[in-house]
């Protein structure tokens, strides 16, 4: 009797949950106010494995600024995303260009990201229907399962997305990505889950792609919220002055 009452009281807490609540504070963990972070992007495939330096701002979903700091190659190569808008600014050919919608879709640094990833123009609180599926255990973590579908307006080149949400921490754990056809086109995985910024986050992100023998690894050395730089740090002049 006390196990059954502890399932149909387990059951009927998960009803309860608002997913869209969920997702929102999932939202505000993950990525806070404004931030700053470095990273080591890994690019893994058949014949060859890439490692990427990364230093990065950002301040809400609005303005980001990204460095990469090696290999020597790429150093000082800047993106700046300001609103919808990104510009690339390299610093071999000394010059600044604005990312047209045709290369949104393109790989971004060769991984498995796009440029469109960078952009993230829509917000998966307010463009998206949630619907709350199931409850999984991932890693030894109790997870929501929630369904994402986009609104008919909305700029995402996926037909739905699940997530699993750490009922704890409020943190993803994973992600899969499907086209418009239904079918599975990418995985993400949240792991190496430790106190980051005086959180509790993933430490690691891995994207895999469903169909290609490859992936991507992006791994967090250090990441602060709360950081002091402002809008006029976004601009395209100081792409230039960082180093």
């Amino acid at each position: 009797m006390f196990i059954l009452l502890s399932l149909l009281l387990k059951t009927a807490a998960a009803q309860d949950a608002d997913p869209k609540e969920i997702i929102r504070q999932m939202d505000q963990t993950m990525r806070g106010e404004s931030s700053y972070a470095e990273m080591t992007m890994t690019i893994e495939r058949p014949r060859y494995t890439r490692e990427v330096s990364i230093r990065s701002w950002a301040l809400g979903n609005t303005h980001s600024m990204i460095l990469i700091t090696a290999p020597a190659r790429d150093e000082g190569t800047t993106f700046l995303k300001r609103d919808n808008e990104i510009w690339n600014y390299v610093p071999g050919v000394d010059r600044t260009i604005r990312m047209p919608p045709s290369m949104m879709a393109q790989s971004w640094m060769g991984s498995d990201f796009t440029n469109d990833d960078l952009v993230r123009e829509t917000s998966v609180i307010d463009d998206y229907t949630h619907e709350l599926l199931r409850e999984e255990t991932v890693d030894g973590r109790q997870a929501w399962v929630i369904r994402l579908v986009p609104d008919p307006d909305a700029a995402v080149v996926w037909g739905h997305v699940l997530m699993w949400i750490c009922q704890t921490d409020f943190i993803q754990l994973r992600v899969e990505n499907f086209d418009q056809r239904g079918e599975l086109a990418q995985t993400i995985l949240f792991d190496d889950i430790r106190t980051l910024g005086g959180r509790t986050l993933p430490g690691r992100l891995t994207v895999i792609p469903a169909d290609r023998d490859q992936k991507t690894v992006l791994q967090y050395r250090e990441l602060r919220f709360g950081i002091r730089e402002g809008e006029d740090f976004f601009t395209q002049r100081n792409m230039q002055r960082l180093r």
